[in-house]
């Protein structure tokens, strides 16, 4: 019995608990870190509880390591997640193991850049870490536009994108829309537009259109804070039109627009000129004819639809103006003198996403039986759906030809277009970066991926 006590004494990793029963000894440091395999899933470390404090600059000011943050930009610059992991870690590993726990941002990027290296990540991988480094400081407004009908992967390629961007921000437009119909007095109905019968396929497309804009200015508060803030954000949807973020240079209004043809067919026209000259014209049709007054109704009904749609464009092209104007105040220097400074362009990326006809059509017939009312859904109206949906996706690849980039989504390719649409984002933000600083001016990449 005392050769017991005495054993259970000597021994400090051996308790008891209160049923009388011994709980498995504790073993610490039996062996060395080293040898000890890192789990994929980044568990935690006892180099965790050591704090390293990296100093940026000669000012006072420093930020405590963080082998998450680490690993997000590792997984920017294309290293793959499992790797990024590894990496943080050995790089934490080594600098608490060298006693620097007080490090400058210079030396702690050298000795990043040395592990990359020696795992086979070498200077390709160390430009596109300087150069994401680069937008990050000089806060450089990106804004990611993922369009698409339903059905082609426009959640799931923007939450990928922003994981492997390190991206914080995706805004759903079918949520905004959702939010506009019901807490607002917005013109939007319950029903989808593609649900909906339509005499002719241009009312089909001037009905999307006229939803994208109202959607546009409940979007408007999310975009001036990124062209405000340089905060990078992604919006996808299906209520995502193009042309009314392809700004042109000669009267910065969105090209491409349904409504020109329409007002410039009321231009054309002549009639419509001034109320005075509307009155008399009637007063002397009157006395010759009673009849005339159709014409007249039919004027002051042009008339009243062109207000409407001037109301409508001069309250987009307020909406336009102000984020210009909070992007200028962004561009004025501290010092308050009048010369402005040459901020940094907002780089506008749109891309479409479709699918080939086969595989669109099956998965839109099991979204639409999987969906509450599918069954309420008679064969022609599944196929008047299927056709609206088809006639909208041509109308969004149309733009292809003003630097739109369309995307082939196939099951079988996707982690392949994944990772082409990671490579070809990183290649635009480059060129944004480097028009910001006025070295080349970033053109417009007009790219087809092929699936």
């Amino acid at each position: 019995m005392k050769n017991r006590e005495e054993s259970s004494g000597s021994s400090g990793s051996t308790t008891n608990n209160p049923n009388g029963e011994h709980e498995p000894p504790r073993e610490i440091n039996i062996r060395p870190f080293s040898s000890v395999p890192s789990s994929p899933r980044n568990a935690s470390s006892k180099y965790d509880f050591v704090k390293v404090k990296v100093w940026l600059g000669d000012a006072d000011h420093y930020y405590v390591l963080s082998r998450f943050l680490v690993c997000r930009m590792l997984t920017v610059t294309k290293i793959p997640n499992h790797v990024a992991v590894k990496i943080a870690l050995e790089l934490k590993k080594l600098l608490i193991d060298n006693s620097l726990l007080d490090v400058s941002q210079k030396d702690l990027e050298t000795s990043l850049f040395m592990l990359m290296e020696r795992r086979g990540y070498g200077k390709e991988y160390v430009n596109r870490y300087n150069m994401m480094t680069k937008f990050h400081h000089q806060r450089v407004p990106l804004v990611i536009l993922v369009c698409g009908t339903a059905c082609v992967g426009k959640s799931t390629i923007a939450t990928q994108l922003a994981q492997r961007l390190n991206l914080p921000n995706v805004l759903h437009t079918d949520m905004v829309y959702e939010l506009l119909r019901t807490a607002t007095d917005a013109p939007l109905t319950s029903t989808p537009v593609w649900t909906r019968e339509f005499a002719s396929s241009e009312e089909l497309i001037a009905e999307f259109c006229r939803e994208c804009r109202i959607v546009r200015k409940g979007l408007a508060g999310d975009l001036k804070k990124a062209m405000k803030d340089g905060k990078p954000i992604i919006i996808e949807g299906r209520h995502l039109d193009p042309s009314i973020y392809l700004m042109t240079d000669e009267n910065k209004s969105p090209s491409n627009d349904p409504d020109k043809s329409s007002s410039k067919e009321t231009n054309s026209s002549g009639d419509v000129t001034s109320p005075e000259e509307a009155g008399s014209s009637n007063t002397k049709e009157t006395e010759d004819d009673s009849a005339t007054e159709e014409p007249h109704s039919q004027v002051e009904a042009m008339t009243t639809s062109v207000e409407e749609e001037l109301s409508e464009k001069v309250t987009q092209c307020k909406i336009d103006a102000e984020t210009v104007k909070e992007t200028e105040e962004r561009m004025k220097p501290v010092d308050g003198s009048g010369k402005a400074k040459s901020g940094p362009e907002p780089i506008v990326i749109s891309i479409v996403l479709k699918m080939a006809e086969f595989d669109h059509k099956a998965l839109l017939e099991e979204w639409i039986s999987s969906r509450t009312c599918g069954d309420k859904y008679t064969s022609k109206e599944k196929e008047r759906l299927i056709t609206n949906l088809k006639t909208i996706e041509d109308y969004l690849c149309s733009f292809n030809s003003q630097g739109v980039t369309v995307v082939n989504i196939s099951a079988t390719t996707f982690p392949q277009t994944l990772d082409w649409l990671h490579n070809y984002l990183l290649q635009r933000i480059e060129e944004g970066i480097r028009s910001s600083e006025n070295e080349t001016p970033a053109k417009e990449v007009v790219l087809k991926k092929s699936g």
